[in-house]
């Protein structure tokens, strides 16, 4: 996994490219659609970069535009390396492919998580016990290969060209003991643990921070090391996730973040009182305190 040249960066890429010439060229889609002989949506999907085009597609869109030779070659191959499968092909029937495409070629990821701790920085334990209670519906296999892309993905951490992480967990997702007791404490010992890696920042927002900007839930705002890749944010929900591109929306969650950030303890704090919880969960003291019925 330590291959950067992801091909869903590469597709995306390809894509805005595509679209920033036939924007110069003053061709509609309706006309490249038309040469082309297909639907004015396909041609609007590559260049959303949500479909790979085949390496004929984009000579055919090229030649429109009045794009031959070298520049023409160059992007022709780009479409080719944008078909490669990745590492995570094989188990795309239970995944979304295009956000661990795009997490694969980052430099950095931001993320908030209210419920549970992100994936990048599970056990294997406490994977396997969070997708099944998450998923109920799905099978033990699918169980096994969701946790198998998870702890694939893990290597980003640790890889000579690693992603820098910075993530707020929200006192919640400390708090529930996914797994179990013992399946809880080791997973709060990896995050001590993993907190030591200089490209990893943790912090905790606590439940005495009351409301904040992050309480419409899960996101990850990735940032890519090519000028012309944009930043984008991922929005998770349960039937996977809304990416989101434009500038103004970039904007809104770079805020919350920063905002969500501001409001959390300090990192050598937040790890500290990950380290306390280990040993003294926040579930077992609710337990002396409370009658259960």
């Amino acid at each position: 996994m330590s291959e950067r040249r992801s091909p869903t960066i590469r597709r995306r890429r390809l894509g805005a490219e595509l679209r920033r010439l036939r924007d110069e060229a003053d061709v509609t889609i309706d006309v490249v659609a038309e040469r082309l002989g297909c639907s004015a949506s396909k041609i609007s999907r590559i260049e959303t970069g949500h479909t790979s085009a085949t390496p004929r597609d984009v000579r055919d869109m090229l030649s429109i535009y009045g794009i031959v030779g070298e520049q023409s070659d160059e992007l022709v191959q780009i479409a080719r390396e944008a078909r490669q499968k990745g590492w995570w092909h094989p188990y795309s029937t239970v995944l979304t492919g295009s956000y661990v495409g795009l997490e694969a070629a980052a430099s950095s990821l931001r993320a908030y998580e209210p419920q549970v701790v992100p994936g990048l920085m599970q056990t294997e334990d406490y994977a396997k016990a969070m997708i099944r209670a998450a998923r109920p519906d799905i099978t033990a296999k699918e169980v096994e290969q969701r946790v198998r892309v998870r702890l694939g993905r893990q290597s980003l951490l640790s890889q000579d060209d690693p992603i820098d992480l910075w993530a707020v967990l929200d006192e919640a997702v400390l708090s529930r003991p996914v797994g179990g007791d013992a399946v809880m404490r080791a997973q709060l010992e990896a995050l001590v643990e993993v907190a030591e890696l200089p490209n990893v920042t943790i912090q905790v927002l606590p439940f005495e921070a009351g409301a904040h900007a992050g309480m419409d839930g899960t996101f990850s705002i990735l940032d890519f090391p090519e000028p012309g890749d944009p930043e984008v944010v991922y929005a998770e929900n349960a039937t996977g996730g809304l990416f989101l591109e434009k500038p103004e929306d970039l904007q809104k969650y770079i805020f919350i973040f920063d905002y969500i950030r501001a409001a959390a303890i300090r990192p050598e704090e937040s790890v500290a009182l990950i380290a306390s919880l280990a040993k003294e969960p926040l579930w077992k003291r609710r337990q002396k305190g409370f009658a259960w019925t």
